[in-house]
């Protein structure tokens, strides 16, 4: 145990420290067998554990994480992010700007569109609208992290992100699981997220502090502004792939799949479980489907598909790999003789309600690797057929049991050494000191109310 605890606190250090999880996983892993004193096994643990952890992993998200990162690079190069932010503002009115970037960031992640590519699109916009509001700057982060890495990415039914579709193979569900918990989570998450990013403006309002003056401003996200404002496309064309991706995905999971005598396929694949990868086949034609829209619609208007398709595939591979690593990791700590007591340990949490026991479970993980995705992935990986068995025994439905997964994966991830959030901070040219408390009320603070309500409901109600 001890072995373990060294090797987990060494890669959450070092990851915070920049080191790529890329070298940390194998490194770590290899850490934790040594000092167990099972280095006897170190070189078949890496060949056949690590690796075929990390294979299989990619193999099964691979298509996933491509057409998403994919799908990402097409809105945002095709002007349709732009088109849809400065819609909202329309909307909404440039004074509330606030609700203006969040409503933004949670259309475009909802839609499919990858975090990362978000927040690198609404930047611009978010810093124009801040400083036309008199809002501190530094409470872009929040605001962004608020409305792309909260409720849209771990509770909204339907999220294509690839935290809301990890749990499908193990639980045999779909990216739907308890719609009527998730909405209840994500409005608990934005209403909350809003009341404090608002309170906070207001503060700052009454301090006389202002936009505040930022020498390390210059005119790159100026011109990049500039520049989108030349790709504003029909808004029609910008939402149609959001409604595609939510939609289709909508119409092979309740309609077509089910409909489907897929047996036949068990004969020439006699491992293949179709219930169980339906919703991933759902969600990929899902996105196959917006991306093919979106060409097509822009047919005529892309500056250089070529490299807007390439710049998007080459986008999916270091998160994949990321997070492929930690799962390895992931699969050579669950071989250890003292990862045994651990597992028990967090299973014997709540023997009665598995739900607070996973929850635990994914949090804890998810804030060791500092990401949902990462964290989600190994907890699955080494325990989600214990907590399927266990809700099954008790009554519990699988659709429950994914939705607690993926809402807690969500709390605890954006610790401070979360790439995810380093990466922001990085976007909008400010430091941990300026910004973090902010981004850790809304996307920690918050979301574990809303889990902890959406365990209790469920336990008494059921998945609904």
């Amino acid at each position: 145990m001890l072995a373990i605890l060294v090797s987990l606190l060494l890669l959450m250090v070092l990851a915070y420290r920049g080191v790529t999880v890329l070298l940390l996983a194998p490194l770590m892993a290899a850490v934790a067998v040594l000092l167990s004193g099972d280095s006897a096994f170190l070189l078949p643990l890496y060949t056949s554990t690590f690796m075929s952890a990390l294979g299989n992993y990619v193999i099964q998200y691979l298509p996933i994480f491509l057409l998403g990162a994919l799908f990402g690079r097409l809105m945002a190069d095709s002007g349709a992010a732009y088109t849809l932010a400065m819609a909202i503002v329309r909307s909404v009115g440039e004074r509330h700007a606030i609700l203006t970037v969040v409503l933004a960031c949670a259309l475009l992640t909802y839609g499919g569109v990858s975090l990362f590519v978000v927040a690198f699109a609404i930047y611009p916009i978010a810093r124009s609208l801040f400083e036309s509001a008199n809002i501190p700057k530094r409470l872009i982060p929040a605001t962004i992290a608020l409305g792309s890495f909260t409720f849209t990415m771990t509770a909204l039914p339907g999220s294509p992100a690839i935290q809301n579709a990890i749990p499908i193979p193990y639980f045999g569900t779909n990216v739907f699981a308890a719609p009527g918990l998730g909405l209840i989570a994500s409005v608990c998450i934005f209403a909350a997220g809003m009341l404090w990013l608002q309170r906070r403006a207001a503060a700052a309002r009454r301090a006389g502090e202002g936009y505040g003056q930022h020498e390390d401003e210059n005119d790159v996200q100026g011109s990049a502004l500039a520049q989108a404002r030349h790709t504003e496309i029909p808004l029609w064309v910008a939402l149609l792939p959001l409604l595609l991706v939510i939609g289709v995905n909508a119409v092979f999971t309740y309609g077509v799949f089910p409909r489907l005598d897929l047996a036949f396929m068990t004969e020439r694949f006699p491992a293949l479980s179709p219930s169980k990868q339906m919703g991933l086949w759902a969600l990929i034609i899902a996105l196959m489907v917006a991306c093919a829209a979106l060409i097509v619609l822009r047919l005529r208007h892309w500056t250089n598909l070529k490299d807007t398709v390439n710049q998007g595939v080459f986008g999916f591979m270091l998160p994949l790999f990321n997070t492929a690593s930690e799962v390895g990791y992931g699969a050579v700590i669950a071989s250890m003789a003292g990862f045994v007591v651990i597992r028990d340990a967090v299973l014997n949490v709540s023997p009665h309600n598995p739900l607070i026991s996973e929850a635990i479970a994914m949090n804890v993980l998810a804030g060791i690797t500092g990401s949902s995705s990462g964290g989600l992935s190994i907890a699955l990986q080494t325990l989600g057929a214990d907590y399927l068995q266990m809700a099954q025994q008790v009554g519990i439905g699988p659709e429950l049991l994914h939705r607690v997964a993926v809402m807690a994966a969500g709390g605890m991830d954006t610790l401070p050494h979360c790439g995810a959030i380093i990466t922001l901070l990085s976007i909008c040219k400010l430091n941990h000191r300026q910004s973090y408390a902010d981004i850790a009320v809304v996307t920690i603070l918050f979301p574990l109310p809303a889990l902890a309500l959406v365990i209790t409901l469920g336990s008494l109600f059921g998945s609904f």
